[in-house]
């Protein structure tokens, strides 16, 4: 794979060169004269030392790049680390002089979210997909292809009064794909972090740390200054590379403390008095009797059919210090609700990242008015209601503006 950055070093024509190592996604980029010749002199044949210099600088620069990509502990975000020329042009100079790509930090792409996407758009996760009509299968986080519909409002009037893909969940800054700093929100909802500072690496450390995920956590400061007040959450995930999307017997596992971290951006929600927060619903609270509705609930169709045993349902997960990613087993009281349990991480095909569409009445609904995604239906019956019901006892008939008067 070859991407040309023209360039002119001493009259000499220059590109950027990516050569794939022997990890799975992880390319190293160097810049090497367009015309390159690297031949061993024959007997009685004359090289000035310039050249000689020049050689033996690029042989050990490449020998350099072939000794780092052949070392385990090199490995591309392997056990937390990662590898410096898959994201950054290696530091180079040739005659004395600096070579860059005219990116920050050496970066191999306009923003560090363009650099996150070259490898996990489509694969290692494949947390953006090429068609939002036409999305990677639902996993814990959900995908950022939603952040590219033109409409998600499905309710009734939703034709005329269109929610667009920025309302989709966060958005971030990565113009590779056609996507900005949200049009809504100057700042984090509830926080303070800043919208058009908003990509992968406000979330995830791309150096590397052993958080689930590589969530930053407390104290962590990033480059724009923001510094972290709360621990990353206690979780376990699928493979990067698991191409199913969730079930009941496997899913993402929340352990503990997933609220607490997303109130580092969105801590009036979190509080528990609320104040200043236009937020009617609490989280990081002990399920108590909700806890014995989310079992017994099997869909609209059989609200009390349900088992504890096999109650576990991944589009309402919650937090339970005893969860695996095969767990089946409804919560206990004292098992609890936190941010995704309703939300998406990343996006959804639900206005503000919901796991639900919450401006429908019925699931059978979703994406009639808008023309977006329908996200999957847990119980398939076309007249089940808001996943709401899951934990509560909602209006009958329900409310014909669905679940979305929690987020007033």
């Amino acid at each position: 794979m070859k991407q040309d950055f023209p360039k002119t070093l001493n009259n000499k024509q220059l590109e950027l060169s990516f050569a794939y190592s022997p990890y799975p996604g992880v390319m190293l980029a160097l810049y090497l004269p367009r015309r390159l010749d690297i031949r061993t002199p024959q007997r009685g044949s004359h090289m000035r030392s310039g050249e000689v210099g020049k050689m033996n600088s690029v042989i050990a620069a490449v020998a350099i790049v072939a000794a780092l990509s052949a070392s385990p502990c090199r490995a591309f975000h392997e056990g937390g680390v990662a590898s410096c020329g898959g994201c950054h042009v290696l530091h180079a100079t040739i005659d004395g002089q600096s070579v860059s790509t005219g990116y920050e930090h050496l970066l191999i792409a306009l923003t560090a979210s363009d650099v996150c996407l070259t490898c996990h758009a489509n694969e290692h996760g494949a947390v953006f997909g090429d068609n939002p009509l036409a999305p990677p299968p639902q996993k814990g986080a959900g995908n950022f292809v939603f952040l590219l519909e033109d409409n998600l409002n499905d309710a009734p009037d939703g034709a005329l009064d269109p929610i667009g893909g920025h309302a989709a969940g966060h958005s971030i800054v990565a113009p590779s794909k056609g996507v900005g700093a949200d049009l809504e929100w100057v700042a984090s909802p509830g926080g303070t972090y800043p919208s058009n500072s908003l990509g992968c690496t406000s979330c995830h450390d791309p150096h590397g740390n052993r958080n689930f995920r590589m969530l930053h956590g407390a104290g962590a400061e990033l480059a724009d200054g923001f510094i972290y007040s709360y621990p990353a959450p206690d979780a376990m995930g699928l493979e990067l590379d698991a191409f199913s999307a969730e079930s009941p017997s496997l899913h993402s596992a929340y352990l503990s403390g997933m609220s607490r971290w997303c109130a580092n951006c969105h801590e009036d929600y979190y509080l528990d008095d609320h104040e200043g927060a236009s937020f009617e619903h609490w989280t990081d609270h002990p399920m108590g009797a909700d806890a014995h509705h989310y079992n017994a609930y099997n869909g609209t169709a059989d609200p009390g059919g349900g088992s504890q045993a096999t109650a576990y349902l991944p589009e309402v997960p919650f937090e339970s210090s005893g969860m695996t990613i095969h767990s089946t087993e409804g919560p206990h009281p004292s098992n609890r609700l936190h941010c995704l349990s309703c939300h998406r991480a990343h996006a959804s095909s639900g206005p503000r990242s919901g796991r639900w569409d919450f401006k429908v009445s019925t699931l059978g609904e979703d994406g009639v008015v808008s023309g977006s995604y329908p996200l999957p239906n847990p119980y398939g019956d076309p007249m089940q209601r808001p996943l709401c019901e899951k934990c509560h006892e909602i209006d009958d008939p329900p409310n014909p503006e669905g679940s979305w008067g929690y987020h007033r």
